[in-house]
């Protein structure tokens, strides 16, 4: 993969640096926040796109990447760049659901459950999602989606009844309503904090990736690990909409051109990620394997009840980019 991602960002750069060097000799320094550690592969593939764009437009805009929350946490990340703290910066924007609905379409539990079906969703919700960042003085460069998420837990667990009174670490809204709804007690824990607030006892259990557990080594915590498959949340590159519409066409060609390789390079990286990560945790000492089947059908009611709870709140909009979905399928 990294290899393909390498020749990615090689054909970005020689197709746009003649574009490029029109472009003056104006130099600007874009600083760009990330809410995830250096190693892990939307950082990874951030750090891609910076160097391209940092190439590619001959030094013209020079993005450096703040992985791990150095530069804002990432509850913090969406807002610094709509004020323009930052000219640019990457936030999974479920996180923001309180703010619209339409910010969580991605994490509504069993709607897309797979990397096809993600993508499908993700054409069915871009426009409406590109909409509503404009209203907020951001502009969209590319998205790339989480591997399936699957439940992490300390202790054994095999149903929901068992899961009640569990600290259950919370990311968003759908993470919190699910806590709510299994018994467990949510914590809202940002991701560079997941591994201290597993080892002081903060936390429990999660639902997240292979990719985040592996990144944090929470093994060293925790023991086991569900395959559900509830949802693939994504993470989204996004520039403040001032900046965007002071950047000259020339530049803004490279950088368009430059996501559009992220985008497709990180989507290949999370599908071969997927289980190379669940591999890691297993290699780590945790248990890796399918939830039992009485819990997936629980957590599938529940699950219908959370789908029907986000539509009232997405309104017409959330109907409409769920029926665009099932006319894919």
């Amino acid at each position: 993969m990294r290899t393909l991602t390498s020749l990615l960002t090689a054909t970005a750069i020689t197709a746009v640096a003649t574009a490029a060097a029109q472009a003056g000799s104006h130099s600007q320094k874009w600083d760009m926040p990330m809410a995830y550690s250096a190693s892990n592969f939307h950082s990874a593939v951030g750090a891609e796109f910076a160097e391209c764009v940092t190439t590619g437009t001959m030094g013209a805009i020079e993005i450096v990447t703040h992985p791990s929350g150095s530069l804002f946490p990432g509850a913090q990340i969406k807002r610094a760049i709509q004020t323009g703290q930052v000219p640019i910066g990457e936030r999974l924007l479920s996180g923001h659901q309180n703010e619209n609905a339409l910010f969580g379409f991605d994490s509504v539990p069993f709607l897309a459950t797979s990397f096809d079906d993600a993508e499908k969703l993700w054409k069915a919700a871009k426009e409406p999602l590109e909409k509503l960042l404009e209203s907020q003085n951001l502009t969209l460069l590319y998205s790339v989606p989480w591997p399936p998420q699957g439940l992490y837990f300390r202790d054994e667990v095999n149903s929901v009844a068992e899961m009640e009174g569990i600290k259950f670490r919370s990311y968003n809204n759908a993470t919190s309503r699910l806590a709510e709804l299994t018994g467990m007690l949510p914590v809202t824990i940002e991701a560079a904090e997941i591994s201290q607030a597993f080892a002081t006892g903060v936390a429990d259990a999660m639902i997240s990736s292979g990719s985040t557990g592996y990144d944090r080594k929470v093994w060293e915590s925790l023991n086991y690990f569900y395959e559900v498959d509830a949802w693939l949340p994504r993470n989204y590159v996004m520039v403040n909409s001032q900046v965007w519409a002071d950047t000259s066409d020339e530049n803004k060609a490279v950088i368009e051109g430059c996501a559009g390789l992220a985008e497709y390079a990180g989507f290949w990286r999370a599908k071969e990620y997927t289980q190379f990560t669940l591999n890691g945790l297993k290699e780590g000492g945790m248990t890796v394997q399918p939830a039992s089947e009485q819990m997936v059908n629980e957590l599938k009611e529940i699950g219908e009840t959370m789908t029907a709870e986000w539509l009232e709140a997405a309104g017409e909009d959330g109907q409409a980019i769920v029926d665009a979905f099932k006319a894919m399928q």
